[in-house]
């Protein structure tokens, strides 16, 4: 979203990102549920704000189909499957919400069907340059999983899985490193992490570095299998199917 307001005068490009960060988190946890009507000047009201931010925050919610503008109607909220759930804001609110574990387990699925698939396709086209970063953050990983280092693990652990996505040569892959990264972030932001992480975790991080760098394309997407299989076995423990142990936004 970072080039969204970029229709707005800077000094309201803060007022629409207000906007849209208040609407956004409450269409996705069902505060407004499909159907309900967002009337313009109600919002102009109530964000004291011109009626431009709120076009331009509308807009923006249009872009990922969470509401729809129809004439002689107002804006109204679009059911939750006709959302663009791929989009990372969306991804961001929905692991906000009441909702959570059941997003997280979506998420994880999704994970499972793509990334052991990249990976063995990394195996096979990754770049040396590539290969470099994977290690780098492999290694970085292991340096940061201990001693509750949960923000620094998060840089490397985001940028291997993207190297991953990016070195499978599959362009569409490749554009779900933006979901990764939300998955992850929300796994730490929320709690949704041990302390410190699972050490056979990092280790298999490494290993599939290295089945990539030596070109063990099979070696390569059963490990990260190992990695998403893992993954979903800690939803178990840490996101219960009812949020138990889960804090409440």
């Amino acid at each position: 979203m970072e080039n969204e307001g970029r229709g707005l005068p800077i000094s309201q490009v803060g007022l629409h990102m207000k906007v849209l960060e208040s609407l956004g988190p409450a269409i996705t946890a069902g505060i407004h549920p499909a159907g309900t009507v967002l009337r313009t000047d109600e919002l102009e009201h109530r964000f004291e704000v011109s009626r431009t931010v709120v076009r331009e925050a509308i807009r923006v919610l249009e872009s990922m189909q969470l509401v729809e503008s129809r004439r002689r109607v107002g804006v109204t909220v679009r059911p939750p499957d006709q959302w663009n759930v791929f989009d990372p804001y969306v991804i961001r609110w929905r692991l906000a919400g009441v909702d959570r574990p059941r997003q997280l387990r979506s998420l994880t699925g999704l994970r499972s069907a793509i990334e052991p698939a990249a990976a063995a396709l990394a195996a096979a086209s990754a770049t040396p340059a590539q290969c470099a970063a994977l290690t780098e953050h492999a290694l970085g990983m292991v340096s940061t999983s201990r001693g509750r280092q949960l923000e620094a693990y998060l840089v490397h652990d985001i940028a291997f899985h993207r190297v991953i996505l990016a070195a499978s040569g599959n362009e569409m892959f490749a554009r779900l490193g933006d979901v990764v990264a939300e998955v992850l972030t929300g796994r730490t932001h929320h709690h949704v992490m041990f302390p410190d992480p699972d050490p056979a975790a990092v280790t298999l991080h490494v290993r599939v570095a290295e089945a990539v760098r030596e070109g063990d394309a099979p070696e390569a997407e059963r490990l990260t299998r190992e990695i998403t299989i893992g993954a979903m076995a800690e939803l178990e423990v840490l996101a219960p199917e009812f949020g138990v142990g889960v804090e409440q936004p």
